[in-house]
């Protein structure tokens, strides 16, 4: 708007000097002329300013209502999906357990209410639950809204079977969609109205985690879980997102309010969504419309502060939803991206590649993260993972870089050469090896890192990163602190590695090629028998005899340790039947005396042999000791108390301490063959010897040492007053025959001395 200027003389603008007086009524009427005419056109200026402003504010106003309620319509859009995914989730707690699969198959009503009934109303908020049958008839049943069990269930009959008889289909297909390191099996959802409740229903199937229970698909009983989308949940959404008059509407049209549509999955529509849409624009401009009647000016400044509360608004929405969309891509402890961020990441990459340009995946396994873990605690643990983050960071400053879970982590050179990626490598290796600082503690770990190098946009991308996986494996197998890149050569190992698996699966449960053999024990001071250690050996039918140290991870890794620990110790409890004066030892895993069952295992093989438990020593390695849970102690606590001993091997080769042993009851120590080798020589590992037999009887523990080789080290033990002594010097380890033989034997020359 222009106004009349006003000259500081305080007149009309015209020199009185110059006035004529018969031009007086002309000049007046010709100054009220031009003032009419600027207030007509200052008044058509401001009212065309007005309603342009107007104008201007109502398309600002439906333009950032329409955004905000777009936006409200996919949050509850996202909000209905996500609910899906975590009722789902939820169920898995529960339903991928071998105890559940017991229970469930025993019609063990009161375990499951408490694990897959109540608890999940309680703990998940889940309305009602379901396990029901292969033949489709229902095991147990709970709602909350209903206490009849057999009505509960025919409320939800006719809507849960179809779904049922949907998801059997896929598991007898055999089909895996979806499965991931997070979700643990196959399920199936819809939406339904149950007892007059729009529902989210999902089944899921109740299945082994350890896969020690062999199911077949049409034998799976399954897990029905509802939640409700009205009541609790309508409040919940309507509170936490401020939704206004936020209600839920069965099929048909919606006439008022923002609708947000619920697709079945049949894609028809099941229902809406509908709240009374917040309007930021709408908001604003009532605010302001005052203003703008009152002068055109402040109509200006007002539409400024309103256009700029706009702007923040809508840059704030923006922001809350790019912070959202980041964090959907990222790992929430490291801030790397996570799996299928940085698999799309590596897939643009590739794609954007020119025909020569070499591209390299590198994967990233810490090297005694786990001992960090156990032995500082998982704050320790989460703290490291982040300082390592912060290096790779610093070695990769623009690069990809991510976290697969875990102590994995992953990263992408681009446009690079097997050069720069073994520089790399190294880089990676020393800036592991340099120690973190936790809790102002320096901490030592290590890295192992697997590489694969791809040329070309034709490159599959899950290829390129299966070949850094195997790479890795191989860095690992390699030992400590190294890298590998990936080779043909590596996928074959590979494959005889799978092979190796399958036979020790074969041989295991069909009982042939593996061998127990038995290591005799001699008391130190006057060299009489006093045992034997029970010893497994693989003689395969092409690759011949196969050594422990090569197969047992194996099957730690394959899930089947504790049945090559039972058919060990079947053998040697039948040895120990034939000769009632032998003490025989046995080696567990920690990953057996982890299992729960353990304990009961040991005792029904020992009952059924007939074997004193006094008779049985279980030989347990350092990291037994690592166990939060406790199931280690309170399977070796119920083990001593029928009398069964405890021996921990290696000892004094890892992290033990005598403060650490406080936490186990064991009988004796093995003192590892490492330390007699230079025990005899004057700067050798006398003194550590000694210490560790005397701190032993002091706390009324026995000794065995292995590995005793010379008459040197017999002498020197005998003198130190070691308990037994065991190692090629006295008897290699011998087959079962072979050990038999010597223990008749033993027993003629006994028999002549007398």
């Amino acid at each position: 708007m222009i106004a009349p200027r006003v000259e500081e003389s305080g007149g009309t603008g015209i020199p009185t000097a110059d006035r004529v007086p018969g031009e007086s009524f002309d000049l007046m009427s010709s100054t009220v002329r031009s003032i009419l005419l600027l207030l007509l056109v200052s008044a058509i200026a401001a009212f065309a300013a007005y309603f342009a402003l107007l104008a201007v504010l109502d398309y600002a106003t439906a333009r950032s209502d329409t955004a905000a309620s777009e936006r409200q319509s996919h949050l509850a859009a996202t909000l209905v999906s996500k609910m899906q995914a975590t009722v789902a989730h939820d169920q898995e707690s529960s339903t991928v357990w071998d105890e559940a699969i017991r229970s469930v198959t025993a019609g063990d009503t009161e375990w499951i209410g408490q694990n897959l009934g109540e608890w999940m109303y309680t703990y998940f908020g889940h309305d009602r639950a379901y396990v029901i049958r292969p033949d489709g008839t229902v095991v147990y049943a709970f709602a909350k809204d209903e206490e009849n069990a057999a009505k509960a269930f025919d409320q939800a009959r006719e809507i849960i079977m179809p779904i049922a008889r949907k998801l059997r289909k896929r598991l007898i297909a055999g089909d895996q969609t979806g499965l991931s390191d997070q979700v643990l099996s196959i399920g199936q959802s819809d939406f339904a109205v149950i007892n007059n409740h729009p529902s989210i229903v999902s089944i899921k199937p109740i299945m082994s985690d350890t896969g020690s229970i062999s199911q077949r698909p049409q034998d799976i009983y399954f897990h029905v879980a509802v939640r409700y989308l009205d009541g609790s949940f309508l409040d919940g959404m309507a509170r936490e997102y401020q939704f206004d008059d936020l209600n839920f509407v069965r099929g048909g049209t919606v006439e008022n309010g923002l609708p947000a549509a619920i697709m079945r999955s049949d894609d028809g529509i099941f229902g809406y969504f509908t709240w009374r849409p917040f309007k930021p624009g709408e908001a604003v401009a009532r605010s302001v419309r005052p203003v703008i009647n009152v002068v055109g000016l402040v109509v200006f400044l007002v539409m400024s502060g309103m256009g700029a509360m706009i702007l923040t608004r809508n840059r704030k929405l923006q922001r809350s939803r790019a912070a959202l969309e980041h964090l959907a891509g990222r790992d929430a402890l490291t801030g790397l991206l996570n799996r299928a961020r940085f698999a799309g990441r590596l897939a643009e990459v590739i794609g954007a590649s020119a025909p020569g340009q070499a591209n390299a995946v590198l994967f990233l396994d810490l090297d005694r993260f786990k001992l960090v873990n156990d032995t500082l605690g998982h704050a320790a643990g989460d703290q490291l993972l982040i300082l390592v983050a912060n290096r790779l960071r610093q070695i990769f400053p623009d690069g990809i870089i991510g976290r697969l879970g875990g102590d994995e982590f992953t990263a992408v050179a681009a446009k690079t050469s097997t050069k720069a990626v073994k520089e790399t490598c190294e880089a990676i290796i020393e800036a592991m090896r340099y120690p973190f600082e936790i809790d102002g503690k320096p901490t030592s770990i290590g890295a192992s890192v697997g590489v694969a190098i791809g040329t070309g946009p034709d490159i599959d991308p899950m290829e390129l990163t299966r070949k850094a996986d195997i790479a890795l494996y191989n860095a690992k197998g390699s030992g400590r602190n190294r890298y590998a890149i990936f080779g043909q050569h590596m996928d074959d190992l590979v494959q005889t590695r799978r092979e190796m698996e399958h036979d020790l699966r074969v041989a295991i449960e069909s009982r042939r090629g593996l061998e127990v053999h038995f290591q005799p024990v001699y008391a130190a001071p006057d060299g009489a028998l006093s045992g034997a250690e029970a010893l497994v050996r693989w003689r395969h039918p092409q690759r011949g005899m196969i050594g422990p140290d090569d197969f047992i991870p194996m099957a730690e890794e394959c899930g089947i340790i504790a049945k090559l620990g039972e058919l060990v110790l079947e053998e040697a409890c039948r040895i120990a039947q034939r000769w009632p004066d032998l003490q025989i030892a046995v080696n567990a895993s920690p990953v057996e005396l982890r299992n729960s069952s353990y304990a009961l295992k040991v005792t029904s093989l020992l009952s059924a042999s007939r074997v004193d438990p006094a008779r049985l020593e279980i030989e347990i390695t350092e990291n037994t000791i690592l166990d939060d849970a406790g199931e280690c102690v309170r399977n070796i606590d119920a083990l001593r108390s029928i009398g069964v001993r405890f021996a921990l091997d290696d000892f004094g080769t890892g992290f033990s301490s005598f403060a650490r042993l406080e936490r186990l009851s064991i009988d004796r120590i093995k003192i590892d063959k490492s330390f007699l080798h230079a025990a005899g020589h004057e700067k050798g590992n006398r003194a550590v010897v000694e210490a560790m037999i005397n701190l032993a009887r002091a706390k009324g523990l026995k000794t065995t040492a292995e590995g005793v080789e010379t008459e040197d080290q017999r002498r020197l033990l005998k003198e130190l007053g070691c308990d037994d002594l065991q190692g090629y010097l006295l008897s290699r380890p011998l087959t079962t025959d072979a050990f038999e033989a010597m223990l008749e034997e033993e027993g003629r020359k006994s028999t002549v001395n007398r």
